[in-house]
């Protein structure tokens, strides 16, 4: 099993955690990542751009002028794709670009996302993460402490003065346990975890 320190919010070392193979310490996975982070990315795209082909653009019914003798090239109408105001020659079209992954396939991405950040040593576990009261300063503080930036925040539960304290810092992010997923992990420096959220992870994962 893995050992991780765990640290507090003044950025003291308090102890060691060990972390269950079976979710932090399996055989990683490049490919499932990838495939992870490109279906999240696929599957926000709304897919709604329109253009029109020269047979939905108005206009165009005659021919502009006569086959042969003008000196011009011989045109058929003034909506060609060559013209101002034509048709596109491959106009996209609205299409969905969602695609699935298996049950299996998922976890085992997570699973060795979570894995690459503990080989990489950019997984922090905390004692504790609460604050008194909303200030974005306090949860500043703390992260200065902990020498973090461009951070994820894994929260066991949802605590509203934690949640609202970091939401105007930029390149952080909060999200619950069942929020957790492959993009955010690889995207951020540092993925934060409170002993309980580990706890509760690898009771959902393992």
């Amino acid at each position: 099993m893995a050992k991780v320190s765990v640290y507090n919010m003044e950025g003291k070392q308090t102890g060691d955690i060990e972390l269950n193979d079976s979710v932090f310490g399996v055989e990683v996975n490049e490919h499932l990542i990838h495939m992870a982070v490109v279906q999240q990315l696929a599957n926000n795209r709304q897919g709604t751009q329109k253009a029109k082909t020269r047979s939905e653009v108005s206009g165009g019914g005659r021919k502009p002028w006569r086959q042969k003798g003008t000196g011009h090239a011989r045109q058929g109408s003034t909506r060609s794709p060559q013209w101002t105001g034509g048709g596109v020659v491959f106009a996209p079209v609205p299409r969905d670009y969602s695609f699935k992954l298996n049950k299996k396939e998922k976890r085992a991405a997570l699973k060795s996302a979570f894995t690459s950040r503990v080989n990489d040593e950019k997984l922090v576990v905390l004692e504790d993460l609460s604050f008194d009261e909303i200030k974005t300063k306090n949860f500043k503080n703390m992260m200065d402490a902990l020498n973090l930036n461009k951070a994820l925040f894994v929260l066991d539960g949802t605590d509203e003065n934690v949640i609202k304290s970091a939401r105007n810092i930029p390149d952080v992010k909060t999200a619950q346990i069942n929020e957790v997923n492959v993009f955010d992990i690889m995207k951020y420096n540092t993925v934060v975890l409170t002993k309980d959220a580990v706890k509760a992870i690898e009771e959902v994962y393992a």
